[in-house]
This record gives C-alpha cells, sequence and structure tokens, in this order.
C-alpha cells in the first residue's frame, strides 16, 4: 500500500504534475543529458601495470642419464635404425598418434613397409577398394523342386528361393502346395521373391497338415499384417515351427490391432525361438521378446529338469512369477498365525 513516490529511495519535494507522458519524459531526459557537463576524472589515466607480473616457469629439462655422454646398446641401434623401422616400432609400441592410418596398417597389421608410407611425415593415401566377386544368382529350376517336393525327396531338407528372378506368383503357389506331403524338408525360403497374401494363403493349410517344416522366411515381400496374422495363427496348431521371419514388408505398418494380435498369438505358442518382425507399437514389441524368451528359457528348465511355464499361464515373465508365489506363501502364513491368535484369544475369554 505504499504510495509510489515513497518506494524508492530518492525523494523529491515537488508535487505531482499532469498524468504520465511518455515522449514528454523522454525529451526532457535527452535535454539534461545534452545540458549536464561530463564529470571530472578524479585521477587521469596512465597506461601502467599493477600488480604482480605473471611469468612462465622455466621447464626443467628431464635427463634420462646422469651421463649424457654414456650411450647404451639401445642408442645405438635407434640410431642406426631406418625410418621404416622406426614406423614399425611405432606401431608396436602403440605409439598411435605419430603414424597415420595407412602407416599403421601396413606396419602393425599387414606387417610389412611400402616406400610410399614409410616415413613419419608421408602423406595418408585413400587404400584401394577390394573387389568381390558378386555372389552367383539363385538359378534354380522350379519344376525340378516342384518334383522333389512332391516326390518327397529324403536329400531335399532345405529350400531356398531368395532373390529368384522371374519368378511368378503361380509358381510360388505352386512350390508351396507341393509341401502338402512333404515329410523332409525343414527350411523353406523365399525372401525378396515379390510374394503376395496370395502365397501366404496357400502355405496355410499346408501348415495346418505339416510337421516338419522348423524355418520359414518370407522377408521382404508384399505381405499384409493381416496376412501374417493368420500365418502365425496357423503355425500355432501344430507349433512345430521355431524360426519365423516376416519382417521388411512392402506395408511399412501393419497397423495397432494387427501387432497387439500377433503378441496375442506369440504368447500361445511354445516353439517359437526366432521371430524377426518389426512392431511399431512398443508394448508389443516387449511382449513378444518376453514370450519368446520364455521359449527359450524352456528349453533349458527342460535341460536342468525344472517344470516348464506354459504358454496359457505365462501373464507374467518368470522371475516376477516367482516372486508372486514367495509373497503369496508368506501371506497364507501371516493370515495362519493370525488364526492361531485369534484361537489363543478366544480360549483364554472363555477360561475367564
Amino acid at each position: 500500500m505504499t504510495p509510489p513516490s515513497e518506494r524508492c529511495r530518492y525523494r523529491t519535494d515537488k508535487s505531482p504534475t499532469f498524468p504520465y507522458n511518455r515522449k514528454k519524459l523522454l525529451d526532457f531526459l535527452e535535454k539534461v543529458a545534452k545540458e549536464d557537463k561530463d564529470w571530472e576524472e578524479e585521477k587521469p589515466y596512465t597506461k601502467e601495470k599493477r600488480g604482480k607480473i605473471w611469468k612462465p616457469k622455466k621447464e626443467e629439462k628431464i635427463k634420462f642419464h646422469e651421463d649424457e655422454s654414456k650411450a647404451t646398446e639401445w642408442d645405438e641401434i635407434l640410431f642406426k635404425a631406418s625410418e621404416a623401422e622406426l614406423v614399425d616400432l611405432a606401431a608396436i609400441l602403440g605409439f598411435h598418434g605419430m603414424l597415420n592410418q595407412v602407416q599403421y596398417h601396413q606396419a602393425f597389421v599387414e606387417g610389412k613397409q611400402s616406400n610410399d608410407a614409410a616415413g613419419f611425415q608421408s602423406i595418408a593415401k585413400y587404400a584401394e577398394f577390394k573387389f568381390f566377386e558378386e555372389d552367383p544368382p539363385n538359378e534354380v529350376d522350379i519344376e525340378d523342386v516342384i518334383k522333389k517336393l512332391e516326390d518327397n525327396d529324403k536329400k531335399l531338407t532345405e529350400l531356398n528361393l531368395n532373390n529368384v528372378k522371374d519368378l511368378t506368383i503361380p509358381d510360388l503357389v505352386e512350390v508351396v502346395a507341393a509341401l502338402k506331403n512333404n515329410t523332409h524338408l525343414t527350411t523353406l525360403s523365399m525372401a525378396n521373391t515379390r510374394a503376395t497374401d496370395k502365397v501366404i494363403k496357400a502355405l496355410i493349410p499346408v501348415l495346418e497338415t505339416n510337421k516338419t517344416l522348423k524355418v520359414v522366411n518370407v522377408e521382404s515381400n508384399y505381405i499384409s499384417g493381416q496376412a501374417i496374422v493368420q500365418l502365425l495363427s496357423t503355425i500355432n496348431i501344430n507349433q512345430v515351427v521355431e524360426e519365423l521371419r516376416v519382417s521388411n514388408q512392402r506395408p511399412l505398418t501393419l497397423g495397432v490391432q494387427n501387432e497387439m494380435e500377433i503378441a496375442k498369438l506369440v504368447k500361445m505358442n511354445g516353439s517359437l525361438l526366432k521371430f524377426n518382425v518389426f512392431l511399431n507399437i512398443v508394448t508389443a514389441r516387449l511382449l513378444v521378446q518376453r514370450y519368446v524368451q520364455r521359449n527359450i528359457d524352456n528349453i533349458r528348465r527342460k535341460r536342468v529338469g525344472k517344470d516348464l511355464i506354459l504358454p496359457m499361464e505365462d501373464e507374467k515373465p518368470y522371475y516376477l512369477q516367482d516372486q508372486q508365489e514367495s509373497k503369496s506363501r508368506a501371506a497364507d502364513e501371516v493370515d495362519e498365525d493370525d488364526v492361531s491368535s485369534d484361537d489363543s484369544d478366544s480360549e483364554e475369554e472363555e477360561e475367564e
């Protein structure tokens, strides 16, 4: 409630004048500034240094030997060594700052020196690229493969159709249909074959009856999220597939509903040990990792003779389940103690 005239140290006896006028105030301040004389300096400026002047300390010369004139066998060896040998020695001793990348690689990795990169002051040049021969194209005879699958050939256990050129959708459907009565093929790879949902629909009835296929790879194709859900649902019937790869499809997003459905289906599966899929939903991704880890841990449990974690009961990780069991046991013990104490109190009351 202090009035503005009393809120600062400066006091004036002049009574308030007119209402606030910003322009008038600025003009007044400018006028006062022009008419006011400069303050006289108490002491004229003179260039002089005050205080203690800093001087750098002189570094003491390190003496490696008490007698500098005394030479050792190492001095003689280093004096006669060539610059290329010194570079090699620096690389062995780990003085990487003295060498460039080419010198270090030639001296330490390859164990040889060249005239171009022998000296410490030499310029680092780019390393020439090493050209490797390209992998031969996958030239699989589709007709021969289909015939072997239909004849249930024992030697054909792995079928690799990855990156096959000029492979049509009807060819893939025919190959998949030939697996229906096959009992020897364990690995089926059809990555980057431009497969669509039509191929997956042909593969679903095959997986309902086939119990020997362990690995299914359909990466880098045009498969939708709904088709992946149907494929995983079919795999859960027999639960013999251990590795499923469906990542890098043309539809970049599978959809929230499909991803959560995939997580539920993996929860019901007890055979998948590797599941390569990209999920945008963090919850679905963590659940899939947890359930796959559960299947891997069941292998160890089976080996050491422990009880397996059933897919239906795996609502929480096994370590949380153990903690929950211990807490429930402790709670039961506490309840028993309460019951016994109540009984003793009732007996005392009856005696009184």
